[in-house]
């Protein structure tokens, strides 16, 4: 077992998972997985730029995390960087900062990087259900961006498109500072026009249609799967590999694209820092299961964090 540190820091939360992981059994024993919601992404689709107070909370988290890794004796550490330090002009701050904070060099990752590391994530359990269907199409609906990856033991395609919960958001339900609550059709019009251009981007080099089982990561899909399930509050184990209906994912869609803030912010798996993006997150998830006709979801909690840490091993 070698126990290693993975961070991955996407443009709405930054995430740990601290894990001794056995390359030759393909054993992965978890020892602490959290996650802070840090907006690192907050008007850079806007300027260009992360926002000094983005900077400084995420810094926060790093150092919150920094104490973890050193706790629990980490002998490898490894920082992942994605969408929103991607795009920004003054992303060297960023890098510098967790240098300081951390002692490793953040990873400013690709989209088809990141889509590999949440493939191996999601899918390296799944291989042994047999009764899943070939091949996957693994979508990691983040904060700026939305990776697709069509395999099956192994990538055979993948890209990743600039539509995720915060970028959908920011771009079309701000209005002079404020989230419009709730949105208008017309403003909900906007949002599904770009995810479906999005989608035809996503199928040039991917081929969606030939997915037979889809799986879904990330907050939006984890979030959405609270909901369908009831849950009484945010229970991992028993929303991983849940199956969610296009019908119930349809319907809790429309539910968050007409609800209020109020109404939101009181479902009991919501998230605060989820409860003005997740009607742009579900939307995206409900578009892409029309796209290729998924009756259903599979949601994994294992994702990019995982391949991270699979990576080190």
């Amino acid at each position: 077992m070698t126990r290693v540190a993975a961070v991955d820091c996407g443009t709405n939360s930054i995430r740990l998972l601290v894990a001794d992981c056995d390359p030759a059994t393909g054993e992965l024993v978890e020892l602490d997985r959290r996650m802070t919601i840090v907006r690192l992404g907050q008007g850079v689709d806007r300027t260009g730029r992360l926002a000094p107070e983005a900077l400084e909370r995420t810094f926060a988290a790093c150092r919150e995390y920094a104490g973890a890794i050193k706790e629990f004796g980490a002998e490898r550490v490894r920082f992942v960087a994605t969408s929103a330090s991607r795009d920004a002009e003054n992303r060297a701050d960023f890098v510098r900062g967790v240098l300081d904070i951390l002692g490793v060099e953040p990873e400013v990752i690709s989209g088809d990087q990141e889509a590999e590391f949440s493939f191996t994530g999601a899918t390296k359990e799944l291989t042994a259900h047999e009764h899943l269907e070939r091949p996957f199409l693994v979508v990691d609906i983040g904060g700026g961006s939305t990776e697709f990856v069509v395999g099956e033991e192994h990538v055979r395609a993948a890209r990743s498109v600039d539509i995720g919960c915060v970028r959908m958001t920011e771009r079309h339900l701000v209005v002079d500072g404020v989230v419009t609550d709730p949105p208008t059709a017309e403003q909900v019009a906007a949002i599904r026009a770009d995810i479906e251009a999005a989608l035809d981007l996503a199928a040039e080099s991917v081929p969606l249609s030939e997915a037979r089982t889809l799986v879904g990561l990330a907050g939006s899909v984890t979030t959405v799967a609270g909901i369908a399930l009831g849950l009484p509050e945010y229970l991992s184990s028993a929303i991983h590999h849940s199956r969610i209906s296009y019908e119930q994912v349809r319907e809790i869609s429309g539910r968050m694209l007409t609800a209020t803030h109020a109404e939101r912010a009181a479902i009991p798996v919501m998230h605060a820092g989820r409860v003005d993006v997740i009607g742009a997150g579900a939307l995206v998830l409900l578009a892409i299961m029309e796209r290729i006709g998924a009756s259903e979801v599979v949601v994994s909690e294992h994702d990019i964090l995982d391949g991270i840490a699979w990576s080190i091993a």
